[in-house]
């Protein structure tokens, strides 16, 4: 297996520390607003790289933490009146809801950075004591300039390095490139050495990332933007405190855009995962993001999202129509098949989603076509395929969606009522149809023909489709 390793700046060889377990840590959210897309491809990302290194036996620790003290949630408190913790709370749940609303598993350890404090302290001490760090009025600041080997992860030499963007500036500081591992902070600080005060964010991970995983870990993960100031500040006041090398591989997941700038609060372009989730299902979104190489920026558009809703549709009315015929018992075992093998191949290369999605949808293609040419074997195999490859993928098919045919079946109550429907758009079927009489009630609202469109609406409710609204389009569901 090989993966793009940020610090080396090329495709490596994966080899874990202890031959057959697997250390990996992945930056979580601030939790002080609702996530967005930007948080879904991220954790949707690394979600399939967990997956996938269970799948080839890795024993796998997952740790991904919460950043539950920060200046944007306190912040938040203020604007509303209320405590950091009601903030931090709320916005927790609904973070996690969002994730088991898109089939993220939970890590295996999910550490606060408030129930952390302790370990954040004792490390910044380690590194005033052998002076990387140096405490001024109860702010302790990072030497960066002793730490020799500061921006060969961001590839930007450390006289190249200037204050800016994300570096903190502060007249105490011996130096203008110094970070904050901990902030003087009398009303809403935490007992210390220096007197009240709050991490800074980048100890955070840190000290969470030793206590639940070990000095040195296999993986870190993350989004593109925390590579410099964040993850390379982890690496110096990890290796200054530890004593040792503190990640062998870094990976980082591109960007979501909207025209070509990045999705961020910031920005203010953002698109709510609960919003998407209204008009989406979690499976589009997931084939929507693991269709880019994880690398790569990903432009959000509704055209695309609509590819991947269809895309996914071809794949779960191939799985339904498999299971209806084979059942999900007694299935072969297909873990040596060329497609699960040309499967791995895929994913072993820097994790080529695209690639191995392309096996998915072959298998999706033959798998409807052994069923119809009556080939209960090769049926059976490829059904066997399905399912396992889109459970590593992340994808759920629990809940399984009326099929086309079966579509086609309720329609087929009701079309005669929908006098507007020409013949020709009567001979569609399933999916297509149902698009079709859609269109019609879109144009009967434009119309303000309110007896037409309320007409297919209570016509489609009768049989328990149900529409959905929303800026986008209208979408349809079953009851």
């Amino acid at each position: 297996m090989k993966l793009f390793n940020t610090y080396s700046n090329k495709v490596d060889e994966f080899k874990p520390i202890e031959k057959n377990k697997v250390m990996m840590y992945v930056c979580g959210p601030t939790v002080y607003d609702y996530p967005h897309l930007g948080h879904a491809r991220c954790y949707i990302t690394w979600d399939m790289l967990y997956r996938y290194l269970k799948f080839k036996g890795y024993d796998v620790k997952y740790c991904r933490n919460i950043t539950d003290v920060d200046d944007k949630i306190l912040k938040k408190a203020k604007e509303e009146n209320t405590t950091a913790e009601v903030i931090s709370r709320r916005y927790y749940e609904i973070f996690s809801e969002a994730m088991k609303k898109l089939n993220v598993l939970k890590p295996d350890a999910e550490p606060f950075a408030t129930k952390t404090i302790g370990e954040m302290i004792s490390i910044i001490k380690d590194l005033i004591k052998n002076e990387y760090a140096y405490e001024i009025d109860g702010d302790v600041y990072f030497r960066v300039k002793k730490f020799k080997e500061y921006g060969k992860l961001s590839k930007q030499p450390i006289e190249d390095l200037v204050a800016g963007a994300r570096v903190e500036t502060s007249d105490k500081k011996e130096d203008v490139l110094d970070f904050a591992l901990w902030k003087k902070d009398e009303e809403f600080g935490y007992p210390s050495p220096w007197g009240k005060g709050r991490p800074g964010w980048h100890i955070e991970c840190s000290a969470m990332s030793r206590k639940h995983l070990a000095k040195q870990i296999d993986i870190h993960a993350g989004g593109a933007d925390l590579i410099f100031p964040h993850h390379e500040n982890e690496i110096a006041q990890s290796e200054c405190a530890n004593g040792c090398k503190f990640v062998n591989y870094w990976l980082h997941n591109g960007f979501v855009t909207i025209n070509k700038e990045k999705m961020s609060k910031s920005l203010k372009n953002f698109v709510t995962i609960g919003d998407l989730l209204e008009s989406y299902d979690a499976n589009t979104i997931r084939l929507f993001i693991l269709t880019n190489h994880y690398r790569m920026p990903v432009e959000f558009s509704s055209d695309a999202l609509e590819g991947a809703r269809q895309g996914w549709k071809r794949v779960q009315t191939a799985i339904n129509e498999a299971i209806k015929v084979v059942g999900k018992e007694n299935l072969p075992d297909v873990s040596n098949s060329d497609e699960v093998n040309r499967f791995k191949e895929a994913m072993d290369n820097d994790l080529n989603t695209s690639k191995a999605l392309a096996v998915i949808f072959e298998t999706a293609t033959n798998s409807n076509k052994a069923i119809n040419e009556g080939d209960i074997e090769a049926a059976k195999k490829y059904a066997a395929i399905l399912l396992m490859l889109t459970e590593v993928m992340g994808f759920n098919i629990e809940k399984e969606r009326i099929s086309s045919d079966e579509l086609q079946t309720k329609l087929q109550t009701i079309i005669e009522e929908m006098e507007f429907l020409t013949s020709e758009d009567k001979a569609l079927k399933g999916y297509d149809l149902i698009e079709k009489i859609i269109e019609y009630r879109n144009k009967a609202r434009i119309e303000k023909n309110w007896a037409v469109s309320d007409k297919i609406r209570n016509l489609l409710d009768s049989v328990s489709i149900v529409l959905k609204d929303t800026k986008e389009k209208t979408v349809w569901e079953e009851k």
